[in-house]
């Protein structure tokens, strides 16, 4: 039977993370507007009171999210299908970022080829010795529906993973499996669901090794930091800290390795619930060619925040990039930030790194005083394209259904 982790308490810990943050080149260079006066204003009372629908509670539930993916996909008795020769998954917003970590937490472990896909179409190569997962927590997301469609033309094996919608309807039409999502949150919200699944997915397709462990101990060490950088927090908590420092700025996120696709979530948690622009990059690329535009920083009196955030296993020359990229753009940047969490799997290290940086974006709205949940130009855009497109009818078939990841 399954819970809804809504109303499970939130987890409580009495022990101390293990959690850890380098701060080679953290000192903000200057302080923005405000930023001085602000100690103290992220209390839990005022966090509650900023945050209406209660998103920090479904961070919270980060955990209890893991623990009852493996619910889930265990309740959809899915039968392996370890022939097949490659793994896509097919996803879009909150509804993809979780196949990402998954492919960063198996890193060398994986045994095949495994790629996502953001958008409407799928790879000339997918035949049917591949496996899809389809997965919009809404069931309507129009890219999702049409790469499910793609893969059906293509005679590949379909998995699906949602709440419901023209996506479950479509696949319990073609027999298809459903692993099913609980319904209620936002679909940022359940990035823990999306990485179990894609992790349990590359399990039954052979495609990696299982991680179930680590999923069990990733949660509880989520459970341990939700109590250190959490609304009950003290005002001193990384998180806090981190969103007071951020707070006035635009932040540039940069990966490298384990990291890149957490640098990924960071940005668009910041773009949804701060409502700010920010973007992600990857070490080493960005040294190819964003470092020269750091140049320019000052000239545009554009408030910049580099974010680096690094891990104990990344090779010793992409450490060494970080330490020589973070000096050379400190002069431009208004601050640079380097953190690190510790961990004893890479899954663990990173449902760290997406904890800490969903509450930071979350205390970043509470500061900025604006409403975390609201996506209302993000609806408006989906309303415009079921209403406004023939083309868009064609591609996921009901018009109007356009809605959610």
């Amino acid at each position: 039977m399954f819970f809804n982790t809504r109303e499970k308490n939130k987890p409580v810990s009495n022990t101390v993370s293990t959690e850890s943050e380098q701060s080679k080149a953290s000192e903000p260079s200057s302080s923005p507007p405000h930023t001085q006066s602000l100690s103290g204003t992220l209390k839990a009372e005022t966090i509650t009171a900023g945050d209406p629908t209660g998103q920090v509670s479904d961070i919270c539930a980060l955990g209890a999210h893991l623990h009852d993916a493996l619910e889930r996909v265990d309740a959809a008795r899915i039968q392996a299908t370890t022939d097949v020769n490659a793994l896509v998954i097919a996803g879009m917003g909150g509804s993809g970022i979780g196949a990402r970590l998954a492919i960063a937490a198996l890193g060398q472990q994986l045994r095949k080829p495994v790629l996502t896909i953001n958008g409407y179409e799928l790879p000339a190569w997918v035949n049917a010795d591949t496996l899809v997962l389809c997965s919009s927590y809404s069931g309507n997301t129009e890219e999702s529906l049409a790469c499910y469609d793609d893969a059906g033309r293509r005679g590949a094996r379909r998995l699906v993973a949602t709440t419901g919608g023209e996506l479950a309807e479509r696949a319990r039409r073609d027999g298809v499996s459903v692993i099913e999502l609980p319904t209620g949150y936002q679909p940022r919200a359940t990035v823990g669901y999306g990485t179990v699944v894609t992790l349990e997915t590359a399990v039954l397709c052979g495609a990696g090794p299982s991680l179930r462990e680590d999923v069990r101990a990733a949660a509880e060490s989520v459970d341990r930091l939700v109590e250190e950088w959490g609304p009950g927090s003290s005002d001193d908590s990384k998180a806090k800290q981190l969103a007071y420092r951020l707070h006035g700025r635009l932040p540039i996120v940069s990966g490298a390795d384990l990291t890149t696709p957490v640098a990924y979530r960071w940005k668009c948690q910041f773009n949804e619930n701060a409502k700010l622009p920010s973007f992600a990059s990857e070490l080493p690329e960005l040294d190819h060619n964003e470092l020269v535009g750091w140049l320019g920083v000052r000239e545009l009196r554009a408030p910049l925040s580099a974010i680096f955030l690094d891990d104990s296993t990344l090779s010793p020359r992409l450490r060494k990039r970080i330490d020589l990229t973070s000096e050379l753009i400190k002069e431009d940047a208004t601050s640079v930030e380097r953190l690190q969490v510790e961990g004893d799997s890479r899954l663990e290290r990173l449902m760290s790194l997406v904890l800490l940086g969903d509450l930071t974006s979350l205390y970043l709205a509470i500061l900025r005083k604006v409403d975390p949940a609201d996506i209302a130009i993000l609806e408006r855009l989906k309303a415009e394209l079921s209403a406004g497109s023939t083309e868009g009818r064609g591609w996921f078939g009901v018009a109007g259904r356009v809605r959610g990841n």
